[in-house]
């Protein structure tokens, strides 16, 4: 039953659903976009060409991709424990958040950079651009509508995993989803934060586009 003290649990967890995904979101791109940049740029076609490093790079990215989140946030409790002194809460989740979505990341960088012209490229390696002048000032900014797509889907990649780790301690709309909705048999519990959980995500998917459509008229 929905009485004061549920309606004021489910805000409280919605807002830490938004806090774990946003936060998340934000590391997880300060590790994976030099990660895709690196990736393009040692390509055997890349602008700084280091096929040996590229595919090293690639398979430590893909074997933490391939590991289930319920498990690399179980395997990774010790770690947590020592970064944030808990493994239970928002906090401790946003920390296997970050690992599990940083590689995830790192390849929707690497696809959007991909799709731009190779022309635009060559243009600025004739001028004599630097490979990091070419990586800041053409891939980006001619990339950045699909990097704004990628980014919302990574940021609901990112609240579908935070709603997992309600199994395993983790805070949030998942947490409440578990505890209530599935241990106590209360469905109707479980329903709305389904129902949230697909607001949220529409959200997100929906902002994304706009601006994305705004930087590139083409969308």
């Amino acid at each position: 039953m929905f009485n004061s003290d549920m309606i004021s649990l489910v805000g409280v967890a919605f807002w830490e659903s938004i806090y774990m995904t946003v936060i998340s979101s934000f590391f997880a791109y300060v590790i994976g976009l030099p990660l895709g940049l690196i990736l393009v740029a040692t390509d055997k076609d890349g602008i700084a060409p280091a096929p040996l490093f590229n595919q090293v790079l690639g398979i430590i990215i893909n074997i933490l991709r391939s590991i289930p989140f319920l498990i690399l946030l179980v395997a990774m409790m010790p770690i947590t424990q020592a970064v944030v002194g808990t493994v239970i809460g928002a906090k401790a989740t946003i920390v296997v958040l970050v690992v599990a979505a940083a590689p995830f990341i790192a390849r929707l960088v690497e696809s959007s950079l991909k799709e731009v012209d190779r022309g635009v490229v060559e243009a600025a390696q004739s001028m004599g651009a630097s490979p990091f002048e070419i990586m800041t000032k053409v891939l980006l900014p001619e990339a950045k509508p699909s990097l704004l797509i990628g980014s919302a889907i990574a940021m609901t990649t990112i609240l579908g995993y935070s709603a997992m780790a309600g199994f395993c301690g983790g805070g949030g709309l998942g947490a409440v989803a578990i505890n209530y909705g599935y241990y106590r048999s209360q469905r109707d519990i479980m329903l709305v934060m389904v129902v949230l959980l697909v607001v949220i995500v529409q959200v997100l998917q929906e902002v994304g586009l706009r601006i994305a459509k705004g930087t590139d008229k083409r969308l």
